[in-house]
């Protein structure tokens, strides 16, 4: 009877550390709600087995537009958000859904088009301008629509060249609704210029006859931040193993990580961690 009992009770605290241990192990996985962007690049591919080298902490990405990603975060369904909108960043935090943004890492948008170039845009560094030309010209233009950081600076732009683009819906102007892959594809497949992040760009395999056609203006930087979802809006949230993670990458050995990825032997992201913006 006594050895049964010894037995039951080493049964039990044999169970009893698997459960704490496999807790522990639950609470060294975060989500991210990440952009496209960093995905599609292979960065995290890169980035996160250095990361859980460093630290054990295991992340999972759920990559999306940045509206979206922000979005899931504001339903809880993050411990991390990694994207690209800062107004959109910073009013996150100030609803009180991000404890504190960080910048990151930054890189540029480009337009890119064909060869042939309808516009006559190829070479231009002015976006504004280049942007007046293609919608005068009524040159295709296949953009994101999607609320993503990307679709969000090239609306922006629009603006600030004062075209609004939604009169020409249904005839140059095309929205996909889709990521920046698939915009891509779509924009090559109808000779449309296309606007994308440089990352992506040089990333992506089937550019066909396109090239860059209007890169270089201050208007096309693109920052990259990153936030801990406030336990306060959303209790679950795996504040410690999310903190590791952000401190990690805005660390100097993050940062190194991050600076050192290469695509075509060309550098895709530019850490930026406490630094002024461009």
């Amino acid at each position: 009877m006594r050895n049964s009992i010894n037995r039951l009770g080493v049964f039990l605290a044999v169970g009893l550390g698997l459960s704490i241990v496999n807790a522990m192990a639950e609470d060294t996985s975060i989500l991210v709600q990440s952009t496209t962007s960093t995905a599609n690049s292979g960065l995290y591919h890169y980035m996160l087995p250095k990361l859980d080298g460093e630290t054990g902490i295991k992340v999972n990405v759920v990559a999306v537009g940045t509206g979206q990603a922000i979005k899931n975060a504001m339903n809880c369904d993050a411990d991390v958000l990694l994207v690209h909108a800062k107004p959109a960043e910073e009013k996150f935090v100030l609803d009180g859904y991000g404890v504190k943004r960080y910048d990151l890492m930054y890189n540029d948008f480009v337009i890119v088009g064909p060869e042939s170039d309808p516009a006559g845009v190829s070479g231009m560094g002015d976006v504004k301008a280049a942007l007046t030309k293609i919608a005068e010209s009524g040159s295709a233009f296949a953009s994101r629509g999607d609320d993503s950081g990307t679709h969000k600076k090239e609306k922006s732009l629009w603006a600030a060249a004062n075209i609004d683009p939604e009169e020409g819906s249904g005839g140059w102007y095309k929205s996909t609704g889709s990521g920046m892959g698939a915009t891509l594809n779509t924009g090559i497949g109808m000779g449309a210029y296309v606007m994308t992040d440089r990352a992506t760009w040089i990333s992506f395999k089937n550019k066909s006859d396109y090239k860059i056609a209007v890169e270089g203006d201050k208007a096309l930087f693109n920052q990259y931040g990153v936030i801990l979802v406030n336990s306060e809006k959303c209790p679950d949230v795996k504040v410690e193993a999310g903190n590791t993670f952000i401190n990690w990458l805005i660390s100097e050995q993050g940062q190194e990580v991050i600076g050192s990825y290469k695509v075509d032997d060309q550098q895709l992201f530019f850490p930026n961690a406490g630094q002024e913006n461009m």
